[in-house]
């Protein structure tokens, strides 16, 4: 398989200057599973574990499979269009139709921005709490301005930082899995609890939570889809994604299902629910000498790495649709020196904000998993649409049954179903309504200008 020469070239914005492609092989995989692993198995471990009892790894094992189906389709779409606007242009060129383009955006750009923010609430709760006694709200906006900095300075800056929080992270979740390994070898926990699966009924009701406890569980998961917002900002990306995104899923799903192993088996589910540090129980009741507020280091270090990897995601989206005039064309506007999009950057800063000001963990997260499942669903359907848009480079091509299947389990997960909280559609629902709005104001300024 060989990449589109074209797609070493950049688009540029209104002033010239090009994003500059600083991302190679071994970054962008770092990249995807930096962006994976952090917030979601670091602080909603519990809540998962709320939903569904001692068998918590179970949502996992399933959103790995739906997250796979789905990675699939974008390695697909991403080594065809090379561009920065991810699923908002993978839509708009297999449907035309602007109206679902931006809303398809508006999700997508959402959904990272309320990651940041349960990231940034993650952050000020339990693991923070090991050190400081201080107020969440406060320490959660001044954590998102600080990232917002990051991303000002640089991709090159912020995708090296990620490199190091991703290190970090993924030590802490290594020391996660040696203590339940050494707990398997000394006999400790309570394997029995490996296999209780505790919802608010049978039958049917058993179903719908399970499937609850799976769509906050992909919370885990999101990340992959950032990734190709980052194209233009990649060497060879037809040629570096599918690596990248596939063994980013691999390794990620992998140590999911093992670290819901490891906590259920040596914490009880209605410990993990009561804490928004689940995985600093399990240290504590590990029976392994391993300093708490070393591990409550760490876990910050993690959630930091998945809110500074969704305000830079999401500022670039904000930069793609841009040009793609979906947005104002002032969107695009680059720092001429950084070349970074500052514009975007202030803008997403502001919503993340706003959604760390008045949402918790777990609502934030169950409202990123829908926002993003009902993309993924769209997503799916593009690639067996763009089918018939064949492209003059070499590129990945999945087979045929996946997206399929990844449509239909991404609907299923989305839907009422899944039993979530009402709170979560309120949420999503407001988004939208602010959405549609932007939309029509973006429509009055076009039509004034007479484009």
């Amino acid at each position: 398989m060989t990449a589109d020469t074209s797609s070493t070239e950049s688009s540029a914005p209104d002033d010239g200057t090009p994003l500059k492609r600083a991302i190679g092989p071994k970054l962008l995989i770092l990249f995807v599973i930096g962006d994976i692993l952090g917030t979601g198995i670091y602080a909603t471990t519990g809540s998962v574990a709320g939903k569904v009892g001692g068998a918590l790894w179970l949502p996992f094992a399933i959103g790995f499979v739906v997250a796979l189906l789905t990675a699939a389709s974008y390695v697909e779409l991403v080594g065809k269009y090379p561009k920065a606007a991810g699923a908002a242009l993978y839509t708009q060129k297999a449907f035309k139709v602007p109206f679902l383009t931006f809303i398809i955006a508006f999700m997508v750009m959402c959904s990272g921005l309320s990651s940041a923010s349960a990231a940034a609430r993650a952050f000020s709760g339990d693991y923070l709490q090991e050190f400081v006694d201080v107020s969440p709200t406060l320490i959660s906006i001044l954590f998102v301005l600080a990232l917002a900095s990051l991303a000002l300075r640089g991709v090159s800056e912020s995708v090296k930082t990620n490199v190091v929080l991703t290190l970090v992270e993924l030590t802490g979740l290594v020391i996660i899995l040696a203590i339940g390994a050494w707990a398997v070898i000394t006999g400790e926990g309570e394997p029995s609890r490996l296999g209780d699966i505790e919802t608010s009924g049978t039958g049917y009701a058993l179903f719908t939570g399970v499937l609850g406890a799976t769509a906050l569980a992909f919370f885990a998961f999101v990340g992959f889809e950032d990734s190709v917002n980052m194209a233009e900002e990649t060497q060879n990306p037809a040629r570096t994604f599918p690596r990248a995104i596939f063994l980013g899923v691999a390794v990620t799903g992998t140590i999911y299902v093992l670290v819901g192993l490891v906590s259920s088996l040596l914490v009880d589910y209605k410990v993990l629910e009561g804490s928004s540090g689940p995985l600093l129980e399990v240290v504590k009741a590990g029976g392994v000498d391993f300093p708490p507020k070393l591990f409550a280091l760490i876990a910050l270090f993690a959630v930091t790495n998945s809110a500074l990897i969704n305000i830079m995601m999401a500022s670039r989206l904000c930069y793609g649709m841009a040009n793609e005039r979906i947005l104002p064309r002032g969107m695009a506007r680059v720092l001429p020196n950084r070349r970074t999009p500052i514009a975007g950057i202030v803008f997403v800063t502001a919503i993340a904000i706003g959604l760390v000001s008045t949402g918790e963990i777990e609502g934030l997260g169950d409202t990123t998993s829908f926002l993003l499942l009902c993309v993924f669903a769209v997503v799916n359907i593009a690639v067996l649409v763009l089918r018939r848009d064949p492209v003059p480079h070499a590129h990945f091509r999945t087979p045929t049954a996946l997206p399929v299947l990844g449509a239909v389990t991404a609907i299923v997960l989305a839907s009422p179903m899944a039993d979530r909280a009402a709170d979560v559609y309120i949420r999503a629902g407001v988004l939208l309504a602010i959405g549609i709005a932007l939309w029509v104001v973006n429509k009055l300024v076009l039509r004034a200008r007479g484009e």
